[in-house]
């Protein structure tokens, strides 16, 4: 195997399909990248754990064509220290040499007939938007449990309704939803897929930030592992979906407010970090609304304590409800828009974030956070 190819692109491949190597593999193997060079002048390179697989393919100028698996992570760590030069890579017996400038490098190479075949590609389940759908992950995952005992619900559950596309997170203190348009590969499709918050967090940051679309391919339950691919750009990734059933969390969403409050958010997520500041841990943070204003405060006692009042527009009777501060911050910071509209039904069941354009105008549905109060003291 000989090719040469560009430092950068090099690079940017190795780097992006090593992001899901395994720290601690279940065998060497899997510690390692397969450099596939083809007489046709294309080089793939691919990563895969069991679980995620990753597979990139860049131009390059192939001499001689070959296959080679070398250590992922320091192939990676030695592509991003290269000088800006072409790159030669050849293989040399157990080894892979790579030479940029007057800098050379020799890496042992792992037996790649040991190495797993990457998943074949499902067919394409439709398309969406790169930055639709990077803009949407990023509003849902944060709702998402990171707690790997309770493995469904570190799931982002995805609703495939025709041209409708809903993801859905929750980690039972709340709950995002954001509904997005998007392309199907057939008309009417109806289908559901439960993926990892932490894959799908990854796809949207590097497959939905090229300006293009990106291809959402589910495998067909029926032929029983459940496998979703996405690509882009001359990037593929697949991952197997979480097993299980995901609570029917759709209902928690109130029909109808008692009464609603409208702030403008950038006002708000300051006032709440900078109460917040006095909370002791897991201690909430209040926020009492009345005609005109909203009042946060947090701490009491003896304890340290701080209180903030903004402009905000309350239509309803006046209510105080207590809420986790990090929980509230990343519900406020998932909204694009200039205003938050808070529904309240009462101040010990779950209040709706979603955004406003303008203060007396209509909210927008697309993105829901509905979030769990803090139960009051006395």
């Amino acid at each position: 195997m000989r090719f040469r190819v560009e430092r950068d692109v090099l690079a940017e491949a190795v780097t992006w399909t090593a992001r899901s190597l395994p720290t601690r593999p279940p065998v060497p193997v899997l510690a390692g990248l397969v450099l596939d060079a083809d007489a046709s002048g294309a080089l793939v390179l691919s990563g895969f754990d069991y679980e995620v697989s990753g597979r990139v393919e860049v131009a390059a100028e192939v001499d001689e064509p070959g296959r080679a698996l070398v250590s992922g992570r320091l192939l990676a760590d030695i592509a991003r220290s290269l000088p800006g030069r072409p790159v030669e890579v050849a293989s040399e017996g157990p080894r892979v040499t790579l030479t940029c400038g007057a800098s050379r490098f020799q890496l042992l190479t792992m037996p790649v007939e040991e190495y797993p075949s990457l998943p074949e590609m499902p067919g394409s389940s439709g398309v969406v938007a790169g930055d639709v759908l990077t803009q949407a992950v990023g509003q849902v995952v944060v709702a998402a449990s990171r707690d790997e005992t309770l493995p469904i619900l570190t799931g982002v559950r995805m609703e495939i309704e025709d041209d409708r596309l809903t993801l859905l997170a929750t980690d039972r203190y709340r709950l995002a939803m954001r509904e997005l348009p998007w392309r199907p590969a057939s008309p009417g499709a109806s289908t559901t897929a439960l993926v990892r918050a932490r894959t799908l967090s990854e796809v949207a940051r590097s497959l939905g930030t090229g300006g293009g679309d990106v291809v959402v391919a589910l495998s067909d339950a029926s032929t029983g592992t459940g496998l979703i691919g996405f690509e882009a750009g001359g990037r593929r990734t697949t991952s197997l979906l979480v097993d299980g059933e995901y609570p029917k969390v759709r209902s928690l969403f109130p029909a109808e407010s008692a009464a609603r409050a409208v702030v403008v958010r950038e006002d708000l997520v300051g006032a709440v970090r900078r109460v917040s500041l006095v909370a002791e841990r897991n201690t909430p943070v209040r926020l009492s609304f009345s005609e005109g204003q909203v009042v946060l405060e947090a701490g009491a006692g003896d304890d340290a304590q701080a209180s903030e009042a903004l402009p905000a527009t309350l239509d309803g009777e006046p209510l105080e409800i207590a809420f986790n501060p990090a929980f509230l911050l990343d519900g406020l910071g998932a909204l694009p828009s200039e205003h938050v509209r808070l529904s309240f039904t009462q101040p010990t069941k779950p209040a709706v974030l979603t955004g406003q354009a303008e203060a007396d105008g209509d909210d927008d549905p697309g993105y829901r956070y509905l979030l769990m109060p803090v139960r009051m003291a006395g």
